[in-house]
């Protein structure tokens, strides 16, 4: 398909768009064009990728600069999903007769990318890391005696103007490739980087300083940003710049300071030239760009780039045996601080007065820790990396502590749990501000947009991430019948209440209607069926309950069970088994937590999803420290009350939840809002538009067998064949697209 957006020739690769695609592909253009950043919310399974990437392109390609697209997503999946998408947009153009030189390439971590025959069997990805850079540090491959890592060899002794061909190519299709030509395909991919027209990689590689400023450093202002599945983007801003420390890492950063001292004293033996021109490099705070490189790759540095210092490294760490013994009387001066029975809060402030009274440390030194530890490393040429990631760790909380002081927190929690005895204190050093770690982005990049399916409330987006968006749009899901119906379930069919609300939440009448609900769901749901609950607790307590309540004994005559759990790899095998009892028809039941990995990253598209179930609203642990801060912190400054927030991050993960039921127009569901807080104006309210619109006012007081009658009902309305033509209404043509586009054009 091919249409019109003001001057602009977009190609489309399906035969229809939909109308809601059509409205999105212009406001993304009016924020490109004027040079703005906007907050979009699209309805899920509308084909929002495809409709992004099309215009994008297009764009890229009719107007002159050359401006890239980097397109930032969450999971290894949804990467490998926007490559597809890509690479589909790019053949059709092709058969449509656009013979264009483009490159797409996707950037992933270095396990999931590595070729080496040992290191790629590592599964831990921190060990894979540590065991590449010992294969290609530059004092490693200058050493014959060591093993180095052929395809980096072969990469560095490439020509410099080695090129790849034009395409766009998958992360299997990179590594192949890669493999063929010999090559190291993460380093190649970054090499690549600043010729590729759309860059598809995780939203570390911008909003994390440590990696941001190894991989994106040279990315130009005129750059097209994309935030995809961004409704949690606040949370990996904050989570980007906050650091944890427990004893054991105390101890095992004792022992890496052992270590440094013995390997310090036995260069002065054996090569003290070599610690004597690092201390006149200090002396002299020259840094050869090639040394700084190597230094990032090594350690990088925790701050923002415009908070990374430009002096010269102070006299009293420059020495190397100084530094060890600074390093030494810090990491003391943590192990005296965790030595409490009672929770502690802090401001760095606060910390860093303490710490100078005490041990006589001055904050500026300790900005210097992680580069001087990084600079410490590379003189000493050390083999094994991955023991020096507790010590990493501790010099980059210390320079992180040095260096912010508004918008962060120390909060030293002496036990894991309140009701414990034995002591596991945790010190958390956490960032409070969202704006911290993404401004840098809005800064540099002339066009952000943040997209998801599930953005509402809307209007919180700009204060918590310091932005203002020139477009502002929750878009609605045009539909010939109703797909998908949201269902308030607000009591029993006793009539008693349902809630996860903690004052009623163990309640026996309750625990027993909520059994009740996913039971009458059980029988009447052809397939699958998905639940959520608030919190990994409360799902094993109402498991635990429904099990000598002889519930689940009876679901099992219906459907299977399978239960997420913590572990990744549990997780995926109860998946995996899951989709299996849906695929041959005996179908199932997933019990999932909010938050988890299924709410995120899962489609439970068509057979593997015909009913969601949320069980009561999945607001945070209100009794966190660093939640309480947090709330503090926003109060004060951005004045957003704490209830405000709290419910706004409860409805957005609920709306997640549900929305994981529906993939497409062709797909159908039911979604099930099982508790009586819902009910309520101001928070059904705060769900996203195209849920809302599909709510009734008879849907959304509902006892459990009142919902089960509105589902069967349902359930039988979409076994019909469709009635009505979809054409005009949720599809479009190419002819009614430029018609819509020439209306267009005569309006303005």
């Amino acid at each position: 398909m091919k249409f019109f957006i003001d001057d602009l020739e977009v190609i489309f690769p399906y035969e229809f768009i939909y109308p809601e695609q059509f409205e999105y592909m212009k406001d993304i253009k009016r924020s490109i064009d004027a040079n703005g950043h906007s907050l979009l919310e699209m309805p899920s399974g509308t084909g929002k990728t495809i409709a992004l990437l099309s215009l994008i392109v297009a764009y890229q390609l009719h107007y002159p600069g050359n401006r890239k697209l980097i397109y930032c997503s969450r999971t290894v999946p949804e990467i490998e999903k926007a490559l597809a998408e890509l690479k589909r947009l790019m053949d059709y153009r092709l058969q449509a007769g656009k013979v264009e030189s483009f490159l797409g390439i996707g950037l992933t971590s270095r396990r999931n990318l590595c070729v080496h025959p040992e290191v790629s069997k590592e599964r831990n990805g921190t060990v894979a890391d540590a065991k590449c850079r010992n294969l290609t540090a530059p004092w490693i491959r200058e050493n014959p005696n060591y093993d180095l890592c052929d395809y980096y060899e072969n990469l560095e002794k490439a020509d410099k103007s080695t090129q790849i061909q034009s395409g766009v190519y998958t992360l299997d299709d990179f590594k192949e490739y890669s493999k063929e030509q010999g090559f190291c395909p993460y380093f190649f991919a970054r090499k690549v980087l600043p010729f590729a027209n759309v860059i598809i990689y995780s939203y570390h590689y911008l909003l994390d300083p440590k990696i941001a400023e190894v991989v994106s450093r040279e990315l130009s202002k005129e750059s097209i940003v994309i935030f995809d599945e961004a409704h949690n983007i606040d949370n990996v801003c904050t989570e980007s710049l906050s650091i944890d420390i427990s004893k054991p890492n105390l101890d095992a950063s004792a022992r890496c300071i052992q270590t440094l001292s013995q390997k310090i004293d036995h260069m002065k033996q054996t090569n003290s030239v070599q610690l004597q021109n690092e201390y006149t490099k200090l002396v002299e705070g020259l840094r050869l760009a090639q040394e700084q490189r190597d230094n990032f790759e090594l350690m990088p540095n925790p701050v923002l780039p415009d908070d990374v210092l430009k002096e010269v490294v102070p006299g009293n760490i420059r020495r190397a045996e100084h530094f060890v013994a600074f390093l030494r009387r810090f990491v003391e001066y943590l192990k005296t601080r965790m030595r409490v029975f009672h929770v502690i809060a802090e401001t760095p402030l606060s910390f860093l007065l303490h710490l100078k009274e005490v041990t006589f440390i001055e904050a500026k030194a300790l900005k210097f820790c992680a580069t001087r530890l990084a600079s410490l490393i590379r003189t000493l040429q050390l083999g094994d990396l991955q023991d020096f990631r507790p010590l990493q760790k501790i010099a980059s909380f210390a320079t992180l502590v040095a260096t912010y002081q508004k918008g962060f927190m120390l909060i030293l929690e002496p036990f894991e749990n309140d009701a414990d005895t034995v002591p596991n204190p945790v010190l958390h050093f956490t960032c409070l501000d969202a704006t911290l770690a993404i401004s840098p982005v809005f800064r540099k990049f002339n066009s952000v947009i943040i997209t998801s399916g599930t953005l509402s409330p809307l209007e919180l987006y700009p204060t918590l991430l310091g932005f203002e968006p020139i477009v502002v749009q929750s878009y609605q899901m045009t539909l010939v019948r109703t797909c998908f119906l949201p269902l308030i379930v607000t009591r029993g069919s006793d009539q008693v209440a349902v809630s996860s609300k903690f004052e009623v939440r163990n309640d026996i009448a309750v625990v027993r209607n909520y059994g009740n609900i996913l039971l009458e769901f059980a029988k009447i749901t052809p397939d699958g069926l998905v639940c959520f609950f608030p919190s990994y607790l409360y799902m094993e307590s109402i498991v635990a309950a429904w099990n000598e309540l002889g519930m689940l004994q009876e679901l099992l005559n219906y459907k299977l069970i399978f239960i997420e759990t913590p572990d990744a790899a549990e997780t995926s095998i109860a998946l995996e088994n899951y989709r299996q009892a849906c695929d041959n028809g005996r179908g199932a039941i997933l019990l999932s937590v909010a938050r988890g990995k299924v709410s995120e990253g899962v489609d439970f598209d068509h057979q593997y999803g015909r009913t969601v179930i949320l069980f009561g609203i999945p607001y945070q642990y209100t009794e966190s420290r660093i939640l309480k801060a947090r709330l503090e912190y926003l109060r004060d400054n951005n004045q957003i009350r704490e209830n405000d927030f709290l419910s706004f991050d409860a409805i957005r993960h609920g709306a997640q939840c549900v929305g994981r039921v529906i993939r497409g127009k062709s797909d159908y569901g039911l979604m099930v809002f099982a508790d009586k807080r819902f009910a309520r104006q101001d928070k059904r309210s705060k769900l996203p538009k195209w849920i809302v619109s599909e709510m009734t006012e008879a849907g959304t007081n509902l006892s459990t067998d009142m919902a089960v009658s509105m589902a069967k009902k349902f359930f039988r309305t979409m076994a019909q064949p469709v009635d009505g033509n979809p054409m005009g209404v949720s599809l479009l043509n190419e002819s009614q697209v430029n018609a819509k586009s020439d209306r267009m054009e005569v309006d303005n």
